[in-house]
C-alpha cells in the first residue's frame, strides 16, 4: 500500500484498532499507524495533512 491506497489504508486501520474511534485519532498516531502497516510500503517522508485528513475521513466512513 502506499499514501494514495486511503481506502485500503482505512479499511486496515479499521479492522487492526477495531475499539478506537477515528473522529479522535490525532495525526502523529494516524500516520505512525499507517507506516506501521504489513502492506505499507511507500516513503513515509511524503505524508502531509491532506493525505492524513483524507484516510481519517475514509475511515469514519468505514466504521460508520
Amino acid at each position: 500500500m502506499r499514501w494514495t491506497d486511503i481506502y485500503d489504508i482505512a479499511a486496515e486501520l479499521a479492522d487492526i484498532h477495531p475499539s478506537v474511534d477515528p473522529k479522535f485519532v490525532n495525526f502523529v498516531d494516524l500516520r505512525a499507524w499507517v507506516i506501521a502497516l504489513e502492506d505499507f510500503d511507500d516513503n513515509p517522508e511524503r505524508c502531509g495533512e491532506k493525505i492524513l485528513e483524507a484516510i481519517q475521513a475514509a475511515w469514519i466512513e468505514e466504521v460508520e
